[in-house]
């Protein structure tokens, strides 16, 4: 239902007469095998996983959000030359990509992003300040490694695990999985600005 459910019960009705249930409990439609469209399905597949690629980057870089960066290409297979051509100037727009250009290898500076059939690099350089970027990820780093630390060492504790309630328990492991997680991203981004040295 839209904002409001009234209208579109009442067109619903009105639309067959003979329709006993409410539209807010009536099943979704469903469409024939012949709609479905495989390819169609394979290249947004690769558009959207492209995208997310270079905006995971530019997030972990701390690359501004407004900033407009080149995109080189490394490597493309057919498949995904296709899919860029035909879906250029939204991968652009979404991924905050100013041009694409070729390029054998990437330059100094530069983060590597393999995508389906492809290597692309974002080039750095210029725009972010990679010694204050590298510090503040140390730190979390080192942060999260002590929070890590801790949960694990609680969770260790045979004591911990004979007191506490079960709630308490599950809660805490999946605190320190989560922290894993993080600590897992941010230690993939620092290994990433350190390759830019």
């Amino acid at each position: 239902h839209p904002f409001m459910p009234f209208i579109t019960e009442e067109l619903w009705a009105l639309s067959a007469p003979t329709r006993e249930e409410l539209l807010v409990h009536a099943d979704w439609p469903t469409c024939g095998e012949e709609l479905v469209d495989a390819a169609a399905e394979t290249e947004i597949g690769w558009v959207i996983d492209l995208i997310e690629k270079v905006r995971s980057v530019r997030g972990e870089m701390n690359v501004p959000a407004g900033t407009k960066t080149p995109l080189l290409k490394l490597s493309l297979d057919a498949a995904g030359e296709t899919a860029w051509t035909n879906n250029e100037s939204m991968i652009m727009r979404q991924a905050r990509i100013e041009a694409l250009a070729d390029a054998e290898a990437a330059p100094k500076g530069s983060a590597t992003i393999a995508a389906l059939g492809g290597t692309f690099a974002l080039p750095l350089e210029g725009l972010i300040d990679v010694a204050a970027e590298r510090a503040r990820l140390e730190r979390t780093v080192g942060k999260l490694e002590k929070e890590l630390a801790g949960l694990q060492g609680r969770l260790n504790n045979s004591k911990f695990r004979e007191n506490a309630a079960e709630d308490v328990i599950a809660e805490t492991e999946d605190a320190a999985s989560r922290k894993a997680e993080e600590l897992g991203r941010f230690g993939t981004a620092l290994g990433r600005l350190r390759e830019l040295d």
